[in-house]
């Protein structure tokens, strides 16, 4: 959308594709992080996230290297409403998801 201010010059809102969606956004940005764990594979972490967080296949298999190195990785920023299901989804398949931040 183009406005013009009142110099007559044109003002360009560029609206960024990841703000668009359709779930609830309301509230502040929270974390949604999964810890390491010693009997969920990595298939099945990476299978995990490109089915519920929508991940590639390159930035699951990424996330779950980090898990299993540094022993956490926050894998998804967003308000607590979006985050709630997808933790829960992630937890029922036995990862270790927790949200922290936001309000």
């Amino acid at each position: 959308m183009i406005h013009l201010n009142h110099l007559g010059e044109t003002d360009e809102e560029v609206l960024i594709e990841d703000e668009v969606t359709t779930e609830d956004t309301t509230g502040e940005p929270a974390q949604l992080i999964v810890y390491n764990d010693d009997h969920n594979t990595f298939d099945w972490v990476i299978q995990c996230f490109m089915e519920i967080l929508n991940h590639s296949s390159a930035q699951a298999e990424q996330l779950s290297l980090m898990i299993h190195y540094k022993g956490k990785a926050t894998v998804k920023t967003a308000p607590k409403p979006v985050l709630k299901p997808k933790k829960d989804a992630l937890v029922d398949r036995g990862l270790s998801a927790v949200i922290e931040g936001g309000k």
